[in-house]
């Protein structure tokens, strides 16, 4: 089989839109097939993928386009969810998922998970943030504890948007019981959030949120921006200087995609950093020019660049580059068993969610 040939995923959804999606793209002449659909009840199968070949992929990503930009038109519910724990980089956070939310005419939904007493070991973002007294027999009282922090938190928030320091958008809020990771990815696969907006400890310490970030980006079926407490970026149109980590495929292209609808008419710069072993990779040279010529012929508006960290540590190289670019924001494919299971297992993840005081925006294909 060539490799244009080869089947890659485009799409993640439901059985109902991705047969939507799947009639729509045979209208256009590409192949498309479904995988993991429950033949006993299709219907409400979840996390069917909608495959095409790789060649079609181009022509694929502007009919999508296409159709997002006219759904934009009719649709305002694109949700942006964000799992707080009412911590200082909690509300870091906010600024940019309500921007997000703002430039793709969204909402906002908080979502706090609290735990019971037999868990209270487990603290779900930072355990600096919770006191023995928020982990207590009586569900009643922690249910009072839990509606008070966020009542707390939701006046911050107000406070926040009458200064101008939020974007003034439609926002709710969730409490549930359970293990924090659990809970945001259970209620994502119930409201298929546009994006997860998740806060993230500063570099150099090691109290993170991230073993619960890194759960959700793991498990992810849906866009997860990791927003570092010292961050300084303000807003997604501040975004100029972009690092894109790559295998050297098309199909990464598809979070790219994805990444560009957000930034508008936003001109930035992307660096593609490959994520791959130059000795095993054949043409290594040709197909890093092949990604180049397609990007900015697609993206004519964007400027491309390629750069190769060549230390054996890779994190270690990266950091370097990093120390010494003005970089905006990290954007990284996550392709299960590619890009994380090659670069970012849970060790080195941890280190590059946490390495700089960079967003990183992480999009499964």
């Amino acid at each position: 089989m060539s490799s244009g040939d080869k089947l890659i995923t485009i799409a993640i959804h439901t059985y109902e839109k991705a047969v939507i999606l799947k009639t729509l793209l045979e209208r256009e002449g590409i192949e498309t097939v479904i995988h993991n659909v429950n033949l006993i009840q299709p219907v409400i199968s979840s996390g069917v993928r909608v495959r095409i070949h790789e060649r079609d992929l181009p022509m694929a990503l502007r009919i999508i386009e296409s159709t997002n930009s006219a759904d934009a038109e009719h649709s305002h519910n694109d949700t942006v969810l964000i799992p707080v724990d009412f911590s200082d980089y909690s509300l870091k956070a906010c600024a940019l998922g309500f921007d997000f939310a703002y430039r793709n005419r969204g909402e906002v939904v908080f979502l706090y998970s609290y735990l019971n007493a037999p868990y209270s070991d487990i603290m779900p973002f930072d355990s600096d943030e919770y006191e023995a007294t928020d982990f207590v027999a009586d569900d009643s009282t922690i249910e009072k504890v839990s509606n008070d922090k966020m009542d707390k938190f939701v006046a911050l928030i107000k406070q926040k948007i009458a200064a101008g320091q939020l974007a003034d958008v439609k926002y709710s809020t969730v409490i549930t019981e359970g293990i924090p990771e659990n809970a945001i990815l259970n209620y994502s696969k119930e409201i298929e959030p546009k994006v997860i907006v998740m806060g993230t400890r500063g570099k150099n310490k090691k109290e993170l949120i991230g073993s619960v970030t890194a759960e959700v980006l793991d498990a992810g079926k849906f866009p997860v921006l990791a927003v570092p407490e010292n961050m300084t970026l303000n807003s997604i149109a501040d975004v100029r200087n972009v690092v894109f980590f790559s295998n050297l495929r098309q199909q990464d292209m598809i979070s790219f995609d994805s990444f560009t609808r957000t930034l508008g008419e936003s001109p930035v710069k992307v660096t593609i950093i490959p994520v791959i072993d130059k000795k095993h990779t054949d043409n290594y040279n040709v197909a890093i020019d092949a990604l180049l010529n397609y990007c900015r012929n697609r993206y004519n508006r964007v400027q491309f660049d390629c750069v190769s960290i060549d230390d054996k540590d890779f994190v270690s190289g990266f950091d370097k580059y990093a120390k010494t670019n003005q970089v905006d924001l990290i954007l990284i494919p996550n392709k299960k068993k590619n890009i994380f299971a090659r670069l970012f297992n849970p060790s080195v993840a941890h280190k590059i969610l946490f390495l700089t005081d960079t967003p990183m925006l992480v999009v499964p294909v």
